[in-house]
C-alpha cells in the first residue's frame, strides 16, 4: 500500500484541473487507454492492445500508477475492467485534490486464489494528507467472487457522500459506503496496481438515484461511546522510548506531558472514531509520534466499568493519574489484534476503577503506521455523566 503517488505528479494534476474544471461533459465518456489521455505515474507503464481493446499494464512485475487527464470527476459511475496480474492492491483513486494528498480510494486486495467469501477482499479508504486510512475502516471491506486469467468488471457509483461498489454481478453491491470520509468533493482519477485495465467508462452525474446525503452511523443512538476529548498537540516519539519516566514505575515522563500542555476540544466523526490523521495528518515513514487524549467522567459512587476499545497503534491509559493499561497494535506482529491490526472496538477492554465525583481519563496515543487514532465505549452509562 503505497502512501506517496509517483514525483511530479501534483504539477500534471495541476495542468489537468486548469481544463477539466471549464468541461461540464455531461454524457458517457469512454477513455481510451494511451497515453494521449493518461500521464504516467511511475516508469513502468505500458499502453498495449490487449484481447483486441486498448489497454495499460506494467513493463515488469511492480504495481504501476496512471492519472486521467483533463477531467474532474466529482458525482457519477465509473466502469472498468481489470484483469490481475500479480499479486498486490490494484485500485482506482477519485475526488484526488489538487495538492494530491487526499482522495477516496477502493481496491482490490488479491494474494493467491480468491475466495468469495473472505471479507477482506474489497476494501474502501480515505487518503487523508496521504494517508491511506485502511487500518481505521475496517467496516469499509467486503467479499466478492473476482476471477483470475480473465476480465473482472468494476462499478463505483458516487452521489454526495455515499458510494455502491458492484464488482462481476452489476445486480447486486458488493460494498456500500455510507458516507465517504476524504476531505475532497471533486477531483482527478487515478489507476494503480500491478493489473491490466481496460474499457474504462464514465458517466458523469449518473448516481441511479443513490442519495447523496450521508447514510446512517452504526454507532449514533448509541450513548456508550465516548465522543468528546481534549487533545494535545504530537511530538516525536522516537521507538524504544515509553511514556513512563525511566526508573518511577508509574510517573508520566514530564518531557512527554507537564502542566504547560495545551488541550484543544477534538469530537469524534463517524465511528466514534477520534481521528488524529484528519487532525494532524501524516506521520513521516520511519517516525512515530505521541498526542494525549482526555475527558473527565463524573460517577454518582465509587464503582467499576468495562471499557472496550479499538486504537492505532498504541495506548498509554491512565486513570487520576495512575498507570491502568498499556496495549500494542502493530499490524504484521504477532502481537497485533483481531482484526489483523485494524482498529475496531473488540482491539481490547479493561476495567475502569471510578472515584465517586469526577474521574480523569488521560490516554496517550501513538503512530507510526497508517491511519491514526481511537473507539472508546463503556459498558454501561448507570450513574456516569460525561458530554
Amino acid at each position: 500500500m503505497m502512501r506517496k503517488l509517483g514525483i511530479g505528479l501534483s504539477m500534471l494534476l495541476l495542468a489537468g484541473m486548469a481544463y477539466g474544471q471549464k468541461k461540464k461533459e455531461e454524457k458517457e465518456i469512454l477513455v481510451p487507454m494511451d497515453e494521449k489521455h493518461w500521464a504516467s505515474m511511475t516508469d513502468n507503464v505500458e499502453f498495449i492492445t490487449y484481447k483486441s481493446v486498448s489497454a495499460v499494464r506494467s513493463k515488469d512485475k511492480e504495481g504501476f500508477g496512471i492519472l486521467l487527464k483533463d477531467l474532474i470527476f466529482t458525482d457519477g459511475t465509473i466502469e472498468f475492467d481489470v484483469e490481475l496480474k500479480g499479486s498486490g492492491f490494484p485500485g482506482i483513486d477519485f475526488r484526488i485534490s489538487e495538492d494530491t494528498l487526499n482522495s477516496e480510494k477502493f481496491y482490490i486486495r488479491y494474494f493467491g486464489t480468491p475466495d468469495g467469501l473472505k471479507r477482506t477482499t474489497l476494501q474502501y479508504a480515505a487518503v487523508l494528507d496521504r494517508v491511506n486510512m485502511w487500518d481505521v475502516t475496517d467496516d469499509y471491506q467486503a467479499a466478492a467472487k473476482i476471477y483470475e486469467g480473465k476480465w473482472n468488471h468494476v462499478k463505483l457509483v458516487v452521489s454526495g457522500k455515499q458510494m455502491k461498489v458492484y464488482v462481476n454481478d452489476m445486480q447486486r453491491a458488493a460494498l456500500h459506503i455510507p458516507a465517504l470520509e476524504g476531505i475532497s468533493n471533486s477531483g482527478a482519477i487515478s489507476l494503480s496496481g500491478n493489473v491490466i485495465y481496460a474499457n474504462l467508462v464514465i458517466k458523469p452525474n449518473a448516481t441511479e438515484n443513490l442519495a447523496p446525503n450521508e447514510g446512517y452511523d452504526p454507532t449514533y443512538n448509541d450513548s456508550r461511546y465516548l465522543r468528546n476529548w481534549l487533545v494535545t498537540e504530537p511530538i516525536d516519539f522516537p521507538f524504544g522510548r515509553d511514556v513512563i519516566k525511566p526508573d518511577s514505575g508509574t510517573l508520566i515522563d514530564t518531557a512527554l506531558l507537564d502542566s504547560t500542555a495545551v488541550w484543544k476540544p477534538l469530537r469524534a466523526d463517524r465511528r466514534a472514531l477520534v481521528n488524529l490523521t484528519r487532525l494532524y495528518g501524516e506521520t513521516e515513514e520511519g517516525q512515530r509520534k505521541l498526542a494525549w487524549v482526555k475527558k473527565t467522567i463524573s460517577s454518582d459512587t465509587d464503582q467499576k466499568k468495562r471499557v472496550d476499545m479499538g486504537f492505532s497503534d498504541e495506548i498509554w491509559v491512565f486513570i487520576n493519574g495512575q498507570p491502568l493499561h498499556v496495549d500494542k497494535n502493530y499490524y504484521g506482529s504477532p502481537g497485533m489484534k483481531e482484526p489483523r491490526g485494524r482498529c475496531t472496538i473488540e482491539n481490547t477492554s479493561f476495567v475502569l476503577p471510578l472515584q465517586k465525583g469526577e474521574n480523569e481519563v488521560l490516554i496517550g496515543v501513538s503512530n507510526y503506521f497508517f491511519g491514526w487514532g481511537l473507539i472508546a465505549r463503556v459498558q454501561d452509562t448507570d450513574g456516569l455523566e460525561f458530554d
